[in-house]
């Protein structure tokens, strides 16, 4: 079995054991974040979420809003999409036979699953070239290993992120979900590299059809606004598997920038946490 080594461990978040473990406690107890350590005593039927995959000193506390509404009901698995960063190997990426190495233990990949989902859609490729050098999923799996002891993961990575390819790999991982107890994980950042008043207007404007589960409207915004937010076709999978699981509505639970973090307002990238119920 392959173990997928870390891409940027000791720069996105510590390389070290302990130091990594008190970065996540810090970002649940931020200003930004939760206010609290997980399990959370909720009791909503919760069918995904998004969360931001910045480095943990900016978008942790915001991803930690994800993290502690979905820590109360654990699933066995979690799906994870986004973007690929780098534009290595295929367009659409799972991965199977391998485990996913972080300084909190190994992750191992649902073998079973990535066969399963390549097989539903030819859209998705197991390669686990793709996955490599990677970061939008990786930042999300040691949150996830301070959150639940026992769990595996189906990642997927996204170069073509049009909304044809949201449409067929969201019901894709709805076909998986409706067989298995699971929580999908949109990962994305929003608007990149903009002054702190205006990506606040920007992400505003697209977060808007995300709660209301609109695909159409959403990629209508993100074009005509021209937002760069990373992982939209990972956001719009999401939307796409939640609504045909059940899901009614989204619930922005924070947003925030980099600026409003570090108080460098000139250029700064957007982070959302939303849960669909």
């Amino acid at each position: 079995m392959q173990i997928r080594t870390p891409a940027v461990a000791g720069m996105f978040y510590s390389g070290e054991k302990k130091e990594l473990k008190k970065s996540i406690n810090d970002c649940f107890l931020h200003k930004f974040g939760p206010g609290k350590i997980p399990p959370s005593d909720n009791k909503k039927k919760i069918f995904g979420v998004i969360c931001p995959h910045a480095g943990y000193a900016y978008s942790g506390p915001i991803a930690c809003h994800s993290f502690y509404e979905i820590s109360s009901n654990l699933p066995e698995l979690f799906i994870i999409v986004g973007p690929n960063h780098w534009g290595i190997g295929s367009s659409v990426a799972t991965m199977k036979d391998s485990k996913w190495q972080t300084p909190l233990g190994e992750v191992e990949v649902d073998s079973e699953t990535a066969e399963e989902i390549s097989n539903i859609t030819k859209i998705i490729e197991v390669d686990n070239f793709s996955h490599s050098r990677e970061h939008s999923l990786e930042v999300q799996i040691p949150i996830l290993q301070e959150i639940s002891k026992k769990f595996r993961i189906l990642p997927i990575v996204l170069i073509n992120q049009s909304k044809e390819v949201a449409i067929q790999l969201g019901s894709a991982i709805a076909n998986i979900a409706r067989k298995k107890k699971v929580m999908i994980i949109g990962s994305s950042d929003f608007t990149h590299y903009e002054p702190n008043e205006f990506a606040h207007e920007q992400d505003a404007a697209l977060i808007e059809p995300i709660l209301k589960l609109d695909v159409d409207r959403f990629y209508d915004v993100l074009n005509k606004k021209d937002i760069s937010a990373c992982g939209y076709g990972a956001i719009a999978s999401t939307m796409i598997a939640c609504k045909e699981l059940g899901a009614t509505k989204g619930e922005l639970l924070k947003y925030a920038t980099s600026g409003d973090i570090t108080g460098d307002t000139s250029s700064v990238v957007g982070y959302g946490s939303i849960i669909f119920t």
